[in-house]
């Protein structure tokens, strides 16, 4: 019990006086009232025009100011001062929001406020009302269409002094359309947005069919169609709101997956889900690729503009997978979010939760009930209007009479009652024949007159036959949206999916499988990699594009060596390098990517051909222009992208890199006079990464070695050579080539001089090209376009024959690399299988 301390009036003798009041009623009391007015003056959107009080109230200022679509923009403050003083008896700070509500695009599908400046984006907050300004849309002139012609109800506002309407005439189903949030005591809303279109077809079918059912209408309204586009996944729990009023459904970002570099997929978003900024998910994965709980991105942009929209480039990391990682994105950030329908509105004055068949009744019958109270408005005024006009006519008609009546009288008085006793006319008929000028009631007025009552009685039966016929009513509503439908509609901007696709990453694992794979060096300087590491088949058909160069057997998540003419070893992982289709056999490299992208070369540094990294793997052979050879001890520092494996005297370069798989392979030099020398590599004695290796062929003067490989004696190899002049510029000459077999060699100790390969013509004086490797030995282009070389020669010493094209590079079905140790299957080359095949693939 608490105690309240009341004053007495003041005639009577101050006296305080005490009454008792239980605190418990008190409070209920109080409380019930604050819960009322929050409900019903603030929070919950009337289910007719689908707005709250402050927003009818700012649409219905701007309309009293004239702040037309085709006027000028008003400070944003104007128009805040003017409801806060007339209408809205709250803070500024409300009635700005909910003006700022309005003109965003991305809150609203079908924005009502055209705004002018800085009206915030879904990150950021908007101007304050001093720097911005503001008129109607043109589809919030559609809200007030006809307010003035008695089409809804007015009462007073706060103070008593104006009035406000109840409700707008809305000529659209604002509510579905735009959708609305609050958040009021005990109770919410919250109301996704629609397609204008979807919305109005469903509610033309409803006027046509008062008993349509909530299946037949989603056929017009399959699900919301947000403002900011995205995605709708799951269809189940929008039915449950269309059909009980609350459901939920899942929101996400719509993105693709695009090449956002030479070299590296990227996930490109642009759409979010709504409500949703990009600043929020950009921090979010900032956050979850710090904290290590998302892998797979190396990059994040954000290129949004204002004209090419929302962009987001998420780079991702090779070896993942972009699908993966996608579904990584929508599990973990805000690309993908849950919207939860609350269709609470009010209906006669009282909170309802409604679903989509209820929500359109409510605004159709409030459309019939405004064209009904407009064609009752618009038929008094055509009668009022056509009683002046038969009582003009009949003056017109008696233009003389009436003259005389008025001269004879001594007031307006006397001549209203002369008029109306003369030709039974009406007292506001005889007072507007008075109150019209003479030079008006002539004869050629008397056609204008009948022409107007022609058309008025045309009009008064037009809108009798509207307000005596239900079904001709419901024709007009039908027909008036319609018109605004075709006006003002835009094509839906959310995909409505059925499927989560919740099993993607049980399908697609996040990381790419380290399995085996080949990496390709083409002589066109193109590096790729193969799907597996089975042995190519090369015999038979040929490559249709380039030579290999280098191949070098290896995993997905492994490192390979890039080995230049500098001597230096670079590590490249194989992850990156582009995948050739399991469909290119014999290979082709035109979807190789060239190796600047993946090392930087100094000033007349060439890549001279790749090595594998696997300390237990196979060493490297390198041999130099001075004849230098050099067999290197797999041991390369683990912390170091590039290294030397090769110290090179002054003015030597390194010539050929690979890996020697066996120490009965050859090694094998060619020089610039023609000379070929091939020994053993047992006879070459590995060293450390810093040695300077040894002798490996004598060249004397100006000669230089040309080509250096690797070579297996007991396969079938060619020896290609190609002879020119020196004094020719570089490319310019075809030349005469030579194809011999290997065999025809014979071999010789290390550090000597090796026997002639090719007889030199007239004008020739020096090798231009030389390789020896596998059969068949193929040519190409500057271009990578296949050269035909000549028939082979038995002879070892032989001259060349005159080529068609000139060469740029050599090679063969494997670059010179022996890959025969184990195919997929995991059994050595030669083995036969269970079923007597040979192994390792086709012979």
């Amino acid at each position: 019990m608490a105690r309240r301390t009341t004053t007495p009036p003041p005639d009577e003798d101050f006296e305080e006086r005490i009454v008792d009041i239980d605190v418990s009623e008190e409070m209920r009391a109080s409380y019930l009232e604050y819960a009322y007015s929050v409900i019903y003056q603030r929070a919950l959107p009337d289910a007719r025009d689908g707005l709250k009080p402050v927003q009818r109230r700012i649409l219905y200022s701007m309309s009293e100011m004239g702040l037309r679509p085709d006027r000028g923009h008003v400070k944003s403050s104007r128009v805040v001062g003017d409801v806060m003083g007339k209408l809205h008896p709250h803070g500024d700070s409300a009635i700005y929001d909910a003006l700022v509500r309005m003109a965003q695009p991305f809150s609203m599908r079908l924005p009502l406020v055209d705004g002018h400046g800085n009206f915030g984006s879904p990150d950021d907050l908007p101007a304050a009302m001093r720097y911005t300004e503001a008129r109607l849309a043109a589809s919030a002139m559609l809200m007030v269409q006809s307010i003035d012609e008695d089409t809804v109800d007015f009462k007073p506002n706060y103070d008593g002094q104006e009035t406000e309407p109840s409700v707008l005439p809305a000529a659209f189903p604002n509510l579905l359309v735009n959708g609305a949030t609050g958040i009021a005591v005990g109770m919410a809303t919250n109301m996704a947005p629609h397609n204008l279109v979807e919305v109005i077809a469903a509610a033309r079918h409803l006027i046509k069919r008062p008993n349509a059912t909530l299946d037949e209408l989603m056929r017009f309204v399959p699900g919301p169609d947000l403002p900011t586009g995205g995605m709708i996944i799951g269809l189940s729990g929008v039915r449950d709101a269309y059909e009980k009023g609350r459901g939920t459904f899942k929101m996400r970002a719509k993105a693709t997956i695009e090449q956002v570099t030479p070299r590296r997929k990227g996930i490109v978003v642009t759409e979010l889900p709504y409500n949703v900024g990009p600043e929020r998910v950009v921090t979010k994965i900032k956050e979850l690729v710090t904290a290590k709980k998302l892998n797979g991105i190396s990059d994040l942009k954000d290129l949004t503009d204002r004209h090419k929209g929302l962009r987001l480039v998420i780079e991702i990391k090779n070896g993942f997978h972009p699908e993966a990682v996608l579904d990584e994105l929508y599990r973990l950030t805000p690309m993908e979010e849950t919207f939860g329908i609350n269709n609470v509105a009010l209906v006669d004055g009282q909170p309802r939760t409604l679903g989509l068949r209820e929500l359109l009744q409510v605004y159709v019958d409030h459309r019939l009930d405004v064209v009904r109270r407009r064609s009752a408005y618009r038929r008094r005024k055509r009668e009022e209007r056509l009683h002046l006009v038969d009582g003009l006519i009949v003056a017109l008609l008696n233009i003389d009479e009436v003259i005389r009546i008025i001269r004879s009288s001594d007031d307006s008085a006397q001549a209203r009652a002369g008029l109306v006793e003369a030709f039974e006319l009406s007292e506001i008929q005889a007072n507007y024949i008075l109150d019209t000028p003479l030079r008006r009631i002539t004869r050629y007025d008397k056609l204008e007159l009948d022409r107007e009552k022609e058309t008025l009685s045309a009009e008064i039966a037009a809108l009798t036959e509207i307000l005596s016929s239900e079904e001709r009513l419901r024709q007009v509503v039908s027909k008036e949206l319609a018109e605004v439908a075709k006006t003002y509609g835009t094509p839906r901007r959310t995909i409505l999916l059925e499927s989560s696709g919740a099993a993607l990453t049980a399908a697609v694992p996040l990381e790419v499988a380290d399995d085996p794979c080949l990496v390709l060096l083409s002589s066109t300087g193109l590096l790729a990699r193969t799907t597996d590491a089975s042995p190519l088949a090369m015999e038979g058909e040929r490559a249709a594009h380039d030579v290999l160069v280098s191949v070098v057997r290896g995993t997905v998540r492994t490192e390979v060596g890039v080995v230049t003419s500098l001597g230096r070893l670079i590590r490249v992982p194989v992850v990156d390098l582009p995948t050739l289709p399991p469909s290119a056999n014999p290979p082709s490299l035109a979807g190789g990517h060239p190796v600047s992208e993946f090392v930087k070369l100094n000033p007349g540094e060439t890549v001279v051909g790749l090595g594998s990294l696997d300390p237990d793997g196979p060493g490297l052979a390198l041999g130099t222009a001075q004849g230098v050879v050099k067999r290197v001890v797999p041991e390369y520092p683990a912390n170091r992208d590039e290294f030397e494996v090769i110290g090179l005297r002054d003015g030597d370069t390194v010539v050929g890199a690979a890996e020697l798989t066996s120490a009965d392979h050859d090694l094998v030099f060619i020089t610039s006079d023609a000379q070929m020398l091939r020994f053993p590599a047992s006879s070459v004695r590995p060293q450390g990464r810093p040695a300077g290796g040894m002798a490996g062929i004598r060249v004397d003067g100006d000669t230089r070695v040309i080509w250096f490989g690797v070579v297996d004696p007991a396969q079938e190899a060619r020896v290609v050579t190609i002879a020119g002049s020196s004094t020719a510029l570089p490319g310019t000459q075809v030349g005469g080539g030579k194809v011999s077999d290997y065999a025809e060699f014979p071999p010789k100790g290390r550090a000597t001089g090796g026997v002639r390969a090719q007889r030199f013509l007239k004008g020739e004086d020096v090798l231009l090209l030389a390789w020896a490797g596998p059969a068949p030995a193929k040519a190409v282009s500057s271009t990578g376009k296949p050269v035909p070389l000549p028939e082979e020669l038995g002879r070892r010493d032989g001259s060349g024959v005159r080529l068609t094209h000139t060469v740029a590079a050599i090679g063969g079905a494997l670059g010179g690399t022996d890959l025969t140790p184990e195919t997929r299957d995991g059994r050595p080359a030669g083995e036969d299988s269970e079923d007597g095949s040979p192994a390792g693939g086709p012979e």
